[in-house]
């Protein structure tokens, strides 16, 4: 029997994009494929996991410039590199509801990383936030953790995974001796140089 891999198919809804719902996708691929004698494939992944992933980070300093307002946080580009590689739009929104009568201005949302693209958004209309409160990024869960890198060391950041009032940790934070234990140092080396990294290996 011969088959036909549709893909993903679904689209994910960040911002203000049109995607189909279930129903109406399901009724498109009868409409075109329902005469033919074959199988059919769905890969509709990023459309199950992405809405059920958030990036949870929390405010390092509030930069009130004369013109622009930057919040800086301690998640960066490394943990979700999205927005960095290519512009892509997440929500971002306090984990705290705010005052109903919290003015909601202008921020650009940064990393902590000294790179020019370590940028979240820009002009995203924000209430007023403080070191230490806590923002969500909506919409992570497809090439969010997956994406990820300890790029500038990094650590990757841990996974939790909740249900109702249940909740887990589902990957731990490494720490820096198992991250800088993945490096191997040549036998060959002189002395002088690598012995400073074995015995940072071995710690």
């Amino acid at each position: 029997m011969r088959s036909v891999d549709l893909g993903g198919g679904l689209g994910l809804r960040y911002r203000d994009e049109t995607t189909l719902g279930f129903a109406e996708y399901a009724e498109l691929v009868r409409d075109v494929f329902g005469q033919l004698d074959v199988a059919l494939a769905f890969e509709p992944g990023r459309t199950l996991v992405g809405t059920g992933g958030l990036l949870v980070a929390s405010v390092v300093h509030v930069k009130e410039a004369t013109a622009r307002r930057f919040v800086v946080l301690d998640a960066a580009m490394n943990d979700l590199i999205r927005p960095a590689l290519y512009e892509a739009w997440h929500d971002i929104v306090p984990v705290r509801e705010p005052a109903l009568a919290a003015p909601f201005t202008p921020a650009d949302i940064v990393g902590p990383v000294c790179e020019s693209g370590d940028t979240f958004a820009v002009d995203r209309a924000l209430p007023p936030l403080a070191a230490g409160d806590l923002v969500a990024f909506k919409t992570a869960g497809a090439y969010g953790a997956v994406m990820s890198s300890t790029y500038n060391t990094r650590l990757l950041v841990p996974e939790v995974l909740v249900s109702g009032d249940r909740f887990a940790v589902v990957r731990r934070r490494p720490s820096y001796d198992e991250l800088l234990s993945l490096d191997i140092v040549p036998e060959w080396l002189p002395d002088s140089i690598a012995e400073p990294s074995r015995q940072r290996g071995a710690a």
